[in-house]
């Protein structure tokens, strides 16, 4: 099986390049050029941006095609015109951000809606989706639709407010006794998943016959509040939390950028039926449970004092939102 990622460098396409290797499958990966020298022993490479890309591809045809790096729809427009007829699948990687917010509904299934006032990259994803189901129903288009939600693997540092480029910043405020910022109460739930349990679906799917026109989440079944998290990630880093709760509209009113990605996701509570992909790819099961999952993680930071980067920036950011908040409740104590 001919296999093509669009990307593969990332978090969670790392994870499933590598199984995909593993299992013997013909991988190419469209990239940039970099990290190519981390790849697994036969995955083969075609350096370029995929913008620029139709040169490099005119030539090749695939079972597969996974697009990891579409978030507009007119990627997905680029997508129809140089695969259209050249791939018997193709798996645009949405996000479950995509679901209904607020959630009418705690159990969140592929049925539920797709709809997300709060965030632009959610609204994205939902056009994109969209769009091939369109080119689906009326073109014959064999596009599958996998939605990730919150995942993470040894680079990357899982929390609700934390630097995305530089996630080890939340572990060194908690380190250096400083206090770390959860949305809202810290009991609402939610699901963080390895990016090698997120794998084992992923490349469970490809040239899964059965699985065009469909649409499936893959997450862990492990569901904690954020305060376990939290509490689970700094028992890992050996210390002990300061843990302040602000609400989510406090958060975004002093930090617009992040208001989005709070109350358009984390900041609401999700449980995900995983039914569906376990029925088409039997066997799938996550395994990595996030107090394993973040002691392999902080082990990796830990390993190489170049890897443990501070986001000053948001750091300060945090400092001045805590600040806002916490002389806020002062005041209203002396009314």
């Amino acid at each position: 099986m001919r296999v093509l990622f669009i990307g593969g460098t990332g978090i969670i396409s790392t994870a499933c390049t590598a199984l995909a290797a593993e299992r013997g499958i013909d991988l190419t990966l469209l990239t940039r050029g970099r990290r190519a020298a981390e790849l697994p022993a036969g995955v083969k490479t075609l350096t370029a941006d995929i913008d620029d890309a139709p040169q490099a591809l005119t030539k090749e045809t695939f079972d597969v095609v996974v697009d990891w790096i579409a978030f507009t729809p007119a990627h997905v427009e680029r997508d129809l015109a140089l695969f259209g007829g050249r791939t018997r699948q193709y798996i645009f990687i949405s996000s479950a951000s995509a679901y209904q917010k607020p959630a009418t509904h705690y159990l969140i299934t592929e049925a539920t809606p797709l709809t997300n006032p709060y965030w632009e990259y959610s609204r994205n994803k939902i056009a994109c989706e969209e769009r091939l189901m369109r080119a689906y129903r009326e073109e014959g288009f064999p596009v599958t639709i996998v939605r990730p939600s919150h995942t993470y693997g040894e680079t990357q540092i899982a929390l609700a407010v934390n630097s995305w480029a530089k996630s080890y910043t939340a572990v060194d405020r908690m380190r250096r006794g400083k206090k770390v910022i959860v949305p809202g109460d810290g009991s609402s739930l939610w699901v963080i998943t390895h990016n090698t349990d997120f794998a084992k679906g992923l490349v469970g799917l490809l040239g899964h016959e059965q699985a065009i026109g469909h649409a499936f989440h893959i997450t862990s079944d492990e569901v904690l509040c954020w305060d376990q998290f939290y509490r689970i990630t700094a028992a890992a880093a050996g210390v002990e939390p300061r843990l302040v709760h602000i609400p989510s509209d406090f958060i975004g009113a002093c930090l617009p950028d992040k208001l989005g990605g709070l109350i358009g996701d984390k900041a609401v509570s999700v449980v995900f039926d995983n039914s569906k992909i376990k029925c088409f790819v039997p066997g799938f099961r996550a395994t990595v449970p996030f107090g394993q999952g973040i002691r392999r993680t902080l082990a990796w930071f830990d390993a190489d004092p170049a890897r443990r980067q501070v986001d000053a920036e948001a750091g300060a950011a945090w400092d001045r939102v805590i600040e806002a908040y916490e002389g806020g409740l002062r005041a209203a104590r002396t009314w």
